[in-house]
């Protein structure tokens, strides 16, 4: 990697951490780097859960949180050694292991993913929306976009790029958005706008949510380090839910325009739908995976096309850490 890209990639974890300062605790530990993909909000609370309550310190990590965001390439980071750990996306570490990336999802913080369609009130199921408008990132192309419109006669002449601005949803009836459980639908409901959600999860879309990645070469050059990572994280996704507000007040300082009430709404959701505890979580503890729901995820992946037959799908996980680490919900 060229110096310049080297001072690229710095900079860009600079400008994550001055927009949002990262969270340390006060003494001294082994520096730990985690990115979030995405700004901090109830989705990566365990994290922040269990930096508020000192889980990370009592293995001896000095962790910092960096947020993530439409400027941040978490992934990239990741692979440059600009950070030890990453959350991610099952369909992008897949993608990147057929590339030849070190990739290696050590823990799933949910037991299904969070994404969904957000429509109007009318709309009573996904099949109504043949011919409507719908809005979706430019990502989307290659996650779930190919799925929905083989299983429900969608068309690419449909859609429309979701700009992460809801105005024109708001303005047009027929309209639908993709949306994340805790956000989207929470911001209808502050704009009066009656809306339903319909998540992916309920009808089939099998990745898990908010996995947490290492390279192979990170943990093979630190296992203990990796598994202290792991299982301090998991209990703070542990506590989390039954009492989130210290990791809120995390949460908050390092992203300020998050509220009380989107925070509370973003926890009530997690819980409704057990996706820190239910699942195979409930009997190998959180953060479980295995074999047979990620080669669901390759099968999917390979019959929509977005994937080669061939990639080395195993390769892209570890149960190891979750195992050691047993830590059972409450």
């Amino acid at each position: 990697m060229t110096l310049t890209r080297r001072a690229a990639l710095s900079a860009a974890v600079t400008i994550a951490g001055a927009a949002a300062p990262a969270a340390r605790r006060a003494r001294a530990g082994t520096p730990v780097r985690l990115v979030l993909s995405w700004f901090a909000q109830a989705e990566v609370g365990g994290f922040y859960q269990a930096l508020a309550r000192g889980y990370y310190a009592d293995r001896g990590l000095d962790v910092r949180i960096a947020m993530g965001g439409p400027q941040v390439n978490a992934m990239q980071l990741l692979l440059a050694g600009q950070a030890d750990f990453a959350t991610g996306y099952d369909f992008q570490t897949l993608r990147g292991i057929a590339a030849g990336m070190p990739l290696l999802t050590v823990a799933a913080s949910f037991q299904h993913d969070q994404q969904g369609l957000m429509t109007h009130e009318s709309v009573t199921a996904l099949a109504m929306l043949r011919g409507h408008p719908i809005l979706i990132a430019g990502t989307a192309h290659a996650t779930f976009w190919p799925w929905l419109r083989a299983r429900y006669g969608f068309s690419d002449a449909q859609l429309g790029a979701y700009t992460f601005n809801l105005q024109p949803f708001f303005h047009d009836p027929a309209m639908a958005v993709q949306a994340y459980a805790s956000s989207e639908p929470y911001q209808a409901a502050l704009h009066g706008v009656p809306v339903r959600f319909f998540p992916f999860a309920a009808i089939g879309y099998p990745p898990y949510g908010t996995p947490l990645l290492t390279t192979r070469a990170f943990a093979a050059a630190n296992d203990s380090l990796t598994a202290d990572f792991v299982a301090a994280s998991l209990a703070g996704w542990r506590d989390y839910l039954r009492a989130p507000e210290i990791g809120n007040a995390l949460i908050k300082k390092d992203n300020p325009r998050m509220t009380d009430g989107q925070l509370a709404f973003g926890v009530r959701g997690l819980a409704a739908t057990r996706a820190v505890d239910g699942g195979d979580a409930a009997r190998l503890g959180i953060g479980a995976m295995t074999e047979a729901r990620w080669q669901a995820t390759r099968d999917f992946m390979v019959g929509n096309a977005l994937l080669p037959a061939a990639a080395d799908w195993r390769a892209a996980f570890t149960t190891r850490y979750v195992a050691r680490a047993k830590v059972m919900p409450l």
